[in-house]
């Protein structure tokens, strides 16, 4: 039997399936199509969503698919005008490495999740379209239209907003219409001649029948070293978002209504479009399922929550559940008590309700002429779960400020360790930070899944004893390691020292400051 079945090989099942092949679990993951997501729509990677990338080893390979979102340039007809940072940039830190958003393609980033999953062992079985599904209180047994079942312990559900899955379970998605005025996005190659330089990301708000964002993506590397355009493919690729003034147009996807679009809205003529090589429409919504799990079946990414692509949340969300939610399937597989899965709920819903706001608030606001600057919230740093079951605080008078159980846990160095490559991998970590011997005795705690580390006070921490889930937060924190056994006791932790080196290379160095 398979011990967990994904639905849906986009950035959310991709990222659970590589997360769970690391950690052994014998995983299934299926797509409907026949091949991977073709077109760059969710193009934003949020800082948080960087480090989760790292964790699964493959940020070298996005760092250099990608590049730094470029800044905004607005037109009236032909004539340019004022320039502005759609995100606020910020400086990189010792704590947060990756500050600002990345540009790469959605196409590209699972591209390379696809790679780092049949790196692990792992494959995609597409052109698998489930039909139907039946749980029990031993596991799930899904149907297909080929007419093969497959019999799995658990069930996760990644396949988008319109989840076949969700729609099976009789799970019901709440939430509105973000926005009635339809919407096109389409991914489009213009010549090497056409007057819109790929330096910077040019919006029409004024355009005749609606407004116009044309985004420069990356250049794509070929296998002579040389980027697209250098090497005569026919020049740069954007990416089209338009909006349509009328509610009750419907667009026309196919490359002549994206290519008359154009026209008719920019600069550019008819023989500047060399390609169109995507197109979708949509009306934004903001929606979130009643519940992210039932029985064995659990909701995750678009499934569980849909934004406006505004702020750039949507895919990083939904990525961050399937991190949330693979350590612990893994852990239950093995023997962890079963309630642990009852957190995935407790602590995403609350974030995907969040996050729907501030998609639906910087939406409305564009909307409505107020384009505003994105700040630190969509940069997903500081979601954590200090209220969550997991969270367990121990020290008496901590200040509001400083990092507390539940928190993002900060990378840093102290004592020339970096912490990062301390989290990397599977497994808890157990860090005691500037507390003498007898304080904090913590390699009695070292086991196959939990990695020890003694280290010198670190501004960011503090001093004590902190131990890190394998997603990145801090479940537990204490001046010394006093009940620290107790908490590791409920959830089923074992014993048996699991050796670190004093000081761990980064496979990844820090990035350099942002420009």
């Amino acid at each position: 039997m398979t011990e967990v079945l994904i639905v849906g090989a986009g950035p959310t099942g991709l990222v659970l399936a590589a997360d769970l092949a690391r950690r052994g679990v014998r995983a299934l993951l299926v797509e409907r199509a026949r091949g991977l997501f073709p077109g760059s729509r969710g193009k934003g990677l949020q800082p948080r969503t960087q480090e989760v990338l790292y964790d699964l080893g493959v940020l070298d390979a996005i760092r250099a698919a990608g590049s730094e979102y470029p800044r905004m340039r607005v037109w009236e007809g032909a004539e340019p005008g004022a320039e502005w940072d759609m995100v606020e940039r910020a400086e990189p830190t010792e704590s947060a490495p990756w500050a600002n958003v990345w540009l790469i393609p959605q196409t590209r980033t699972q591209r390379v999740l696809y790679d780092r999953l049949r790196e692990l062992g792992g494959e995609v079985r597409f052109g698998a379209e489930l039909t139907g599904l039946d749980q029990d209180e031993a596991g799930v047994t899904a149907r297909f239209a080929d007419g093969s079942s497959v019999r799995a312990a658990y069930v996760v559900a990644a396949d988008g907003g319109r989840s076949t899955v969700r729609r099976a379970l009789g799970i019901g998605m709440s939430g509105e219409t973000v926005d009635p005025k339809p919407m096109l996005v389409a991914d489009v190659r213009v010549t090497r001649d056409a007057p819109l330089p790929g330096t910077h990301w040019h919006v029409w708000p004024k355009a005749p029948g609606g407004g116009v964002a044309f985004c420069p993506l990356p250049p794509e590397t070929g296998e002579d070293g040389r980027d697209g355009e250098e090497s005569g493919d026919g020049g740069r690729v954007f990416q089209l978002a338009a909006q349509f003034a009328d509610e009750s147009a419907v667009p026309d996807t196919s490359a002549q209504g994206v290519t008359r679009l154009l026209v008719d809205r920019t600069p550019l003529r008819e023989e500047h479009i060399a390609e169109v090589l995507w197109a979708s429409d949509f009306r934004a919504r903001a929606a979130m399922a009643d519940r992210f799990r039932q029985g064995r079946v659990f909701l995750a990414g678009d499934a569980a929550h849909v934004h406006s692509p505004a702020g750039g949340q949507g895919l990083n969300t939904s990525v961050q559940d399937a991190y949330n939610l693979g350590w612990k399937l893994a852990a239950v597989l093995s023997g962890a008590p079963a309630r642990l899965l009852d957190t995935y709920e407790e602590e995403r819903m609350p974030v995907a309700a969040d996050i729907l706001g501030i998609s639906t608030r910087i939406h409305r606001a564009g909307a409505a002429g107020r384009p505003t600057q994105r700040g630190a919230e969509v940069r997903q740093l500081g979601i954590g779960y200090r209220d969550g079951t997991l969270s367990r605080e121990t020290r008496s008078g901590t200040a509001g400020s400083a990092l507390r159980a539940g928190d993002r846990a900060p990378d840093g160095h102290p004592g020339g360790t970096r912490l990062f490559d301390l989290f990397r991998g599977p497994h808890w970590t157990l860090l005691a930070l500037g507390t003498p011997d007898r304080d904090a005795d913590i390699a009695a705690f070292g086991s196959p899944a939990i990695r020890t580390a003694r280290l010198p006070e670190y501004e960011a921490y503090g001093r004590g004893v902190f131990l890190v889930r394998p997603d990145g937060y801090v479940a537990w924190a204490g001046e010394s390691a006093e009940g620290l056994g107790a908490y590791l006791s409920e959830l089923g932790l074992g014993s048996g020292p699991v050796p670190v080196p004093a000081t761990e290379p980064s496979p990844t160095p820090a990035p350099a400051p942002a420009a």
